[in-house]
C-alpha cells in the first residue's frame, strides 16, 4: 500500500508507546515526530508544520482527568485551525474524548490500539484536512424543524406573516427549544436577510461593559478603551439585532436599552455623537415577562416595546411525535459530522426516546444523539447506544413520589415503565437504568 503524504506528530509521555509508533507510523508516512511532553508542542508543531497531531490525553501519572488533553487540543485549534487531531485516550477517557470531538478534535483512539484502525483514522483526518482545505467548507447553522403538528403549523404561518415585515419579535420558551434557530428563520425569511444578524446573550453582559457592548466605545473613553469599539447595535445597522434572553436584564440597565430602541439611535461610550441605527430586533426569554412586570422585575414599557409578536415555542414532551423525526434528522447530521455510516435509529431506539420527557428539550436531545452517534460502531442506533441522561429518571421518579413510600413509587415507576414499552425487557431496563436481572427481581417482588 503507498504511503500517505501526511506529516504525523505523537505527543505522548510513555516511552513505551512512542517507542511502537515510532516502528510503526513510518511504515505508513513519510514524516513523523515524537515528543513525549506538550511543553515542546508549541515549537514542534511551528518547526515541523505537522498535517496531524496523534494527542494523548493525560501527561500526568498522578492526574487522570483528560483535562490536558482538552486543553492542548484547544491550544492547537486555536493557533493552526486546519490542523486536524486524533486523540489518544485510555478506556476510562472515552466520555473525555467524546467532549474533544465537539470542541474540533477529527476521532480518538482507545488505547492499547489497533494498528489498522489507528493507521486508517490517521490517514483519514490527513484526507479531511486537505478536503476542507480545498472546499473552504463553513460550518451550517442549524436549520428550523417545523413539524407537522398543529401548534407548530400555527406558528409558521404567524412567522410567515410577519417575518417580510420589520415588526418586533418576541420568542417565548423553555431553555432547549430553539428560540435562536426561530429568530434565524425570522431572519433569513426577512428582507433583511443579505444584512447581518448579530446575537447577544444580553443577560451576560455585565452591568460595566453594557454600554460598551451593545453602543461601543470611543479610544480612551475609560482604561482599557486602547481603541475606538463598534458596538451590537451598529455591527447590527440594516440587519437584525437578536437579544436573548433579555429577561435577565437587571433593570437599572432596562431604561438604557428602552431608550436606544424608542430612538433608534445611540452614542458610543466616551462620545457625544448621536449614530442612529436601522435594525429590525428579535428577542428571546425562558422567563414569565408579564409576572416579572407585575413584580417590578422587569420595565412595562420596555416590555410592550419588544412585544409588538409574541410566539412561543412550545416544549419537546408537548409535541412527542415530532421527537422521532427530530432524531433521525439529528443522526443524519451528525453521522455526516463525524463520518460514521449510519443509517438510523431502530424501532426500539425511538421508542425509548419518545417514552421520556426531555427537561432540555431539542438541545438535549440533540446532545444525547450527538454523543451516540459519536460512540457508535454498527449502522444503527439501538437502544444499547443510547445513555439518556440521568435528570430525565429522577424527574420522572420525582413526578410520581408524591407522599408515597420508596417502594410505592418504585413499583408504580416500573408499573409505568413496562406500560410505556410495551413490556419489552430491554427498554424498560434501560430506561431506569438497572440491569435486567435486577428487574426480574423487582417484577417478581411487585408481583409484575
Amino acid at each position: 500500500m503507498a504511503k500517505s503524504k501526511a506529516k504525523i506528530l505523537v505527543v505522548d509521555d510513555n516511552s513505551g508507546i512512542r517507542a511502537a509508533l515510532k516502528v510503526l507510523l513510518p511504515l505508513h508516512f513519510p514524516q513523523v515526530e515524537l515528543i513525549p511532553s506538550p511543553k515542546e508542542l508549541v515549537s514542534k508543531m511551528a518547526d515541523f508544520r505537522p498535517d496531524v497531531v496523534l494527542l494523548d490525553m493525560n501527561f500526568h501519572t498522578d492526574i487522570n482527568t483528560g483535562n490536558e488533553g482538552l486543553y492542548w487540543l484547544s491550544e492547537i485549534k486555536k493557533r493552526t485551525p486546519e490542523t486536524e487531531v486524533v486523540l489518544f485516550t485510555a478506556y476510562a477517557d472515552i466520555q473525555l474524548a467524546v467532549e474533544g470531538m465537539k470542541r474540533g478534535a477529527f476521532d480518538f483512539i482507545v488505547k492499547p490500539w489497533d494498528n489498522d484502525k489507528l493507521i486508517d483514522t490517521l490517514k483519514a483526518a490527513y484526507e479531511n484536512r486537505n478536503k476542507e482545505a480545498k472546499n473552504a467548507i463553513q460550518p451550517s447553522s442549524m436549520k428550523m424543524y417545523w413539524g407537522k403538528g398543529p401548534v407548530m403549523t400555527g406558528l409558521r404561518q404567524t412567522v410567515e406573516k410577519i417575518a417580510p415585515t420589520d415588526a418586533t419579535v418576541l420568542i417565548t420558551g423553555e431553555n432547549g427549544t430553539g428560540k435562536d434557530v426561530l429568530a434565524g428563520e425570522i431572519h433569513r425569511m426577512s428582507d433583511r436577510s443579505l444584512r447581518p444578524m448579530v446575537c447577544v446573550d444580553a443577560g451576560a453582559i455585565t452591568d460595566t461593559l453594557f454600554e460598551s457592548e451593545l453602543f461601543g466605545h470611543v479610544k480612551g473613553a475609560f482604561t482599557d478603551a486602547h481603541n475606538d469599539h463598534v458596538g451590537k447595535f451598529e455591527q447590527a445597522n440594516g440587519g437584525t439585532l437578536f437579544l436573548d434572553e433579555i429577561g435577565n436584564i437587571p433593570l437599572h440597565l432596562q431604561a438604557k436599552l428602552l431608550r436606544a430602541l424608542q430612538n433608534r439611535c445611540i452614542t458610543r461610550v466616551g462620545d457625544n455623537k448621536p449614530i442612529t441605527v436601522d435594525i429590525r430586533l428579535i428577542c428571546a426569554t425562558n422567563k414569565d415577562l408579564k409576572q416579572m412586570v407585575a413584580n417590578g422585575g422587569f420595565r412595562q414599557d420596555l416590555y410592550y416595546r419588544i412585544n409588538t409578536f409574541e410566539l412561543h415555542l412550545p416544549a419537546l414532551r408537548e409535541r412527542k411525535d415530532e421527537i422521532a423525526p427530530l432524531a433521525e434528522m439529528f443522526v443524519k447530521n451528525f453521522a455526516e459530522k463525524y463520518r460514521r455510516d449510519l443509517k438510523g435509529l431502530s424501532s426500539d431506539a425511538i421508542e425509548l426516546l419518545k417514552g421520556h420527557s426531555w427537561s432540555g428539550n431539542i438541545r438535549e436531545l440533540s446532545n444525547c444523539i450527538e454523543k451516540a452517534v459519536i460512540m457508535s460502531e454498527g449502522t444503527t442506533l439501538d437502544v444499547a447506544d443510547i445513555e439518556l441522561p440521568r435528570d430525565i429518571m429522577l424527574n420522572d421518579r420525582q413526578e410520581m413520589s408524591g407522599n408515597e413510600t420508596l417502594e410505592e413509587t418504585e413499583e408504580k415507576t416500573i408499573r409505568a415503565a413496562m406500560a410505556r414499552f410495551g413490556g419489552n425487557l430491554s427498554m424498560v431496563a434501560k430506561s431506569l437504568e438497572i440491569s435486567r436481572p435486577t428487574l426480574y427481581a423487582k417484577l417478581k417482588k411487585y408481583n409484575i
